[in-house]
């Protein structure tokens, strides 16, 4: 059998060019449609759609320090701040909110320095994170998302008001911003979540909307009457159906099996309902109870510990969150219409000041609490009136909250801010 010439083989067909076919070409336009449509979505509903921001040209400077409790005050600026229940002072600015719109101000003047706002209703705003930021911490702004839920959360710098991230909780409006160290819990009567400093969920709890697995939750049914974040610890006091009185669970900020899976270091029933939580420390717990007013103090393994008649009426103790002003010495908790002293570390009361509008807070090293003809100075010791400085309010008999930004005192009337400054 003779071998062909190479000329003579057989060569092989060419392929000819793929024709596009006309169905081709629509369904390549419609994948493209879908993908835009996709990345306008998820722009849509990130923290950068519907914003404006106006970051500082210069940034905010902190106020002077207070060289003691002056004689008297002078009102220096006021501005509404219907999202916020107390003054927010974060690093060198006063941070006010309402409608939609953020405002980093002069603490001084009140100018306003940067803003941020957006086209959905803020829920609240709060200071957050102090170890970041070169220790100046960041603005934590609560936004509602596309449905009723408070679901788009964007921390600020406070000095310049430039964005630094940005998250998206699902909690209900209502909800207040808990922050302390380096986490934050977003309360809610029914669901909480809590976020760490780089907003990773670190833990969700209670009825979840949109739960990734079922059965991870114990007491999904249950309400909340009072959150308290302290020492990586969420304590939550809780109403559930079928047992008569209330519970207290403390959980961990941040626990082993992540954010789905809540960690319990313990979960008791209380001797009575209508409890309020009323703070947290390392290894305590103190809560408030009713009929007859005193102090349940328990451990880490939810022992009572201690527990301590408080000089209060018994309508103060209505079950609800508690308001409080945490320093590192102690935990001022106004309970409708005193003020208790508690010690930071042991929880254990201190003192009681009758007739107050708010917690006490500190302030050119004394310690001053609202009261209906002004501010009283206290003995930061023993609670003792030292003497009051007079300061005309529209409402005298109205709740009042406090915060010291340097030599400013801030008051919170209702929706609005106002700062005081020493006079003469």
């Amino acid at each position: 059998m003779s071998t062909p010439l190479r000329s003579e083989r057989a060569r092989p067909a060419r392929l000819r060019p793929e024709r596009r076919r006309r169905g081709d070409l629509v369904a390549a336009a419609v994948l493209v449609v879908l993908v835009l449509g996709a990345v306008v979505a998820v722009w849509r509903t990130s923290a950068v759609a519907g914003a404006d921001s106006d970051p500082a040209a210069v940034a905010i400077t902190a106020p002077p320090h207070a060289d003691g409790v002056p004689a008297g005050f002078a009102e220096a600026w006021r501005a509404a701040s219907g999202a916020t229940a107390a003054p927010v002072v974060a690093g060198p600015a006063v941070v006010t909110g309402d409608g939609g719109s953020v405002h980093g101000r002069d603490a001084v003047a009140g100018g306003v320095a940067w803003s941020y706002t957006r086209d959905r209703p803020l829920c609240t705003v709060a200071a957050g994170f102090p170890d970041s930021d070169d220790g100046r911490g960041q603005v934590l702004a609560l936004y509602e998302g596309g449905t009723s839920y408070c679901s788009e959360l964007t921390t600020l710098r406070p000095a310049t008001g430039e964005r630094v991230a940005a998250s998206n909780p699902d909690v209900r409006p209502g909800t207040r911003l808990l922050a302390r160290g380096g986490f934050v819990v977003a309360t809610g009567s029914e669901y909480l979540e809590v976020l760490r400093s780089d907003l990773v969920k670190t833990l969700e709890y209670g009825d979840v909307p949109t739960p990734v697995q079922v059965g991870r939750q114990p007491r999904p049914e249950c309400t909340y009457g009072s959150v308290v974040l302290a020492q990586e610890r969420v304590g939550v006091l809780e109403r559930c159906p079928g047992e008569p009185t209330d519970r207290l669970t403390v959980l961990a900020a941040d626990g082993e099996d992540g954010a789905e899976t809540p960690q319990e270091e313990f979960s008791v029933p209380l001797p009575a309902a209508g409890a309020t939580l009323v703070a947290l420390s390392a290894d305590r717990a103190a809560v408030a109870l009713p009929d007859p007013p005193r102090l349940q103090l328990l451990d880490t393994t939810g022992q009572q510990v201690g527990l301590i008649p408080l000089d209060v009426p018994d309508a103060d103790l209505t079950g609800g969150a508690a308001v409080t002003e945490v320093t590192p010495d102690a935990v001022y908790w106004w309970t409708g219409s005193r003020t208790v002293a508690l010690d930071a570390t042991d929880l254990a009361p201190l003192w009681t000041a009758d007739g107050t509008l708010g917690p006490a807070v500190p302030y050119g090293g004394g310690l001053l609490v609202p009261v209906p003809s002004g501010l009283q100075e206290l003995d930061p010791a023993t609670g003792a009136a030292l003497r009051t400085i007079p300061v005309r309010r529209t409402d005298p008999q109205a709740p009042v909250r406090a915060a010291a930004a340097g030599e400013v005192l801030l008051e919170q009337r209702g929706a609005e801010v106002v700062a005081l400054r020493p006079a003469g």
